[in-house]
């Protein structure tokens, strides 16, 4: 016989319900207000205790409940929001049979404040002097359960029929959302005040809400002006103030601002129209729009882009003479210098070039030219078409915006008999290289060559992020430094010579090799076993993964005393029986699983049986990892073991 029993679960609720329907079409639905505290408790059954987990369906990823209470009995949620209806799991396992569970639905109720939207309709008849004005409200409040309106004028209900200038309908699509009242050619009675009310009946005691709309001949939509230039092209550091006006609208418009990078900058200050942004960046760049409402018509919209001027990564490249199959610059042959930044706005760009300090014009023999822009922006070219002895020296190109008041950019490079294109090494021992998950790890390749290029680093042995997340990563030494290495990043490294600060020649590249060690994981981590006097008990310890997996070694103690070693052949389990179990057999049991990285831990708490009656023994586990196939016989000859 089995001692042990399987679970089984049932829920129930403890916080504030309007009410709770059993079995409407065979399930639970539970209906709560919104801001009230939901409480539902999960009462479990079965030997050993099952562990417990609250789910959530139909939520998005973002909306996970507090950790806290998902290995709870008890799913706590305070001030319970509309996105967190749905349907809720409770799920026991002890490892005995197939999980149990058990689920129950939370509908969230609220009702918003309605809110009446106006459009009107001009149409024009055929005789000039007469013109009609079709307007119709609409009406909309979310809400659950759905809600019903009502239009009054004045104090007046209106209801279809009551009134022949007056048509309310629901539009057909949009499923009872929303109650239109339509005013057919505008009289001048239709000039008043109208509500709506919107009402979920009382149900959870939600009170109605309602919403007044003033109805004159002067209701129109907005519309609005920007008291700026577009584009704003401005300096770091510098105060901006955007100015929108409104030039019109009934009732009248309230503006906001809003930016294309969905949220406005944190410093940004919003007053009436006025939007203004002190000490800009580059990071707060971007269009800016002012957007009028007064729910007539559609909300107006103007927009100016922000630019702000900025200098940055200069980068050069010396490309030898391309008629020649020769990486090398050599004397009475073409070289040619380029220079790159990425400047912001790009038309303001301007470039310079010294030789030696002074300045140089361009030449028959010296040749100043700016790429095309749509084949390498921000980029100027030195031409030297024959290289003389006396051209070598140190070259020096300088970036600059015409607006002003940005630092310049001055980019230094040195032509010379020295100057001679990249090779790459690994150095002696660095590959492969062998480290322990958890250990900072510095690859590197020896870059020679001068100027010495930016080396980039990529992984060489599948399409994947490097460990900083990007494709791939720059290095100005050579050194890629890994924080905090971990299992997944085992594999082969590729660097190579890039054209930036070197030669503009076919990368050089070499390999580094990156094999992570780490210690066993092993299962169970810990579990409990009783067993009497005088009877025999087995413990197995498991290894799941390991690097390296060769040369395992195992040693199994009882509090501190070595009861038994050895090494892993080909199985990947251990297993350590007490034939026969005296007082002193009691105890913490571990069984060490050990590699050059470190050990992984199983332990087992032997202790003494727990009797029901003279013949049972209680046997439970607690399994603090996932031992799906554990499972526990006791046999005694002629009993049942209960329960």
């Amino acid at each position: 016989g089995d001692l042990s029993t399987p679970p089984t679960v049932r829920i129930v609720h403890s916080g504030h319900a309007c009410n709770v329907e059993e079995e409407r079409h065979t399930e639970r639905v539970y209906t709560i207000r919104e801001g009230e505290t939901l409480e539902l408790t999960c009462l479990v059954t079965g030997h050993p205790r099952p562990q417990i987990r609250w789910t959530k369906t139909a939520g998005s990823v973002s909306d996970r409940f507090q950790d806290s209470s998902v290995f709870n009995d008890t799913l706590h949620i305070s001030k319970i929001q509309r996105h967190q209806g749905g349907r809720y799991y409770c799920k026991a396992e002890n490892g005995l049979g197939s999980p149990a569970i058990k689920s129950i639905r939370v509908d969230v109720y609220y009702l918003d404040d309605p809110v009446v939207t106006v459009h009107q309709s001009i149409g024009e008849a055929k005789e000039q002097f007469y013109y009609e004005r079709t307007v119709f409200l609409r009406c909309v409040a979310n809400s659950n359960p759905p809600v019903r309106y009502s239009w009054h004028r004045g104090r007046d209900v209106l209801s279809q029929g009551s009134d022949k200038g007056v048509e309310i309908y629901e539009p057909f699509f949009t499923q009872g959302e929303t109650k239109i009242l339509k005013l057919k050619n505008l009289r001048p009675q239709d000039y008043a005040n109208y509500s709506c009310i919107a009402s979920v009946r009382n149900v959870c005691g939600i009170s109605d809400r309602n919403v007044v709309f003033k109805l004159t001949n002067r209701t129109a939509s907005p519309s609005i002006k920007l008291l700026v230039e577009d584009p704003i092209v401005v300096n770091p550091g510098q105060t901006v103030s955007l100015v929108c006006i409104t030039t019109g609208g009934e009732p009248s418009p309230t503006l906001s601002w809003v930016s294309s990078s969905d949220s406005l900058p944190e410093k940004s200050v919003v007053k009436g129209g006025t939007l203004t942004l002190p000490g800009i960046t580059s990071d707060d760049a971007g269009v800016y729009s002012c957007v009028a409402s007064n729910n007539v018509g559609n909300p107006a919209k103007k927009s100016t882009t922000i630019v702000v001027r900025a200098l940055k990564k200069g980068r050069f490249w010396i490309t030898p003479d391309p008629y020649h199959n020769d990486d090398n610059i050599q004397i009475g042959r073409e070289v040619k210098i380029s220079c790159q930044v990425e400047a912001t706005p790009p038309e303001e760009l301007t470039f310079g070039w010294l030789k030696n300090g002074r300045a140089l014009r361009s030449s028959e023999r010296m040749v100043i030219t700016q790429t095309d822009p749509d084949i390498s922006p921000g980029t100027t070219n030195l031409d030297i078409i024959d290289l003389k002895f006396t051209d070598f020296g140190t070259y020096t190109c300088v970036a600059a915006l015409k607006g002003g008041g940005i630092p310049e950019i001055s980019i230094d490079v040195n032509i010379s008999s020295t100057t001679v294109p990249p090779s790459l090494s690994v150095p002696r021992g660095k590959s492969p290289l062998v480290v322990r998950e958890g250990d900072t790890v510095e690859l590197e390749c020896l870059v020679s060559g001068k100027p010495k290029p930016i080396i980039l680093w990529s992984r060489a042995d599948k399409e994947a992020p490097m460990p900083d997340g990007s494709m791939q990563s720059e290095s100005y030494d050579g050194v890629l430094r890994i924080v905090n290495v971990s299992r997944e990043m085992t594999g082969s490294y590729r660097c190579q010579t890039s054209q930036f600060n070197g030669f503009n020649v076919k990368p050089r590249e070499a390999v580094v090799e990156l094999i992570v060690q780490y210690p066993p994981s092993v299962e169970p981590v810990s579990l409990e076993l009783r067993q009497g006097l005088g009877r025999s008990v087995s413990m197995n310890c498991r290894v799941l993964r390991a690097h390296p997996s060769r040369v395992l070694r195992y040693e199994w103690r009882l509090g501190n005393r070595l009861l038994h070693a050895g090494h892993f052949d080909q199985s990947d389990e251990t297993e350590y029986t007490v034939k026969s179990l005296t007082r002193e057999g009691w105890g913490e049991y571990t069984c060490d699983v050990i590699n050059e990285a470190g050990a992984g831990r199983c332990t087992f708490l032997v202790t003494g049986e727990q009797r029901f009656n003279a013949f049972s023994t209680l046997i439970s586990f607690r399994l603090s990892s996932v031992a799906n196939s554990t499972h526990c016989e006791c046999r005694i000859p002629g009993f049942t073991c209960p329960m």
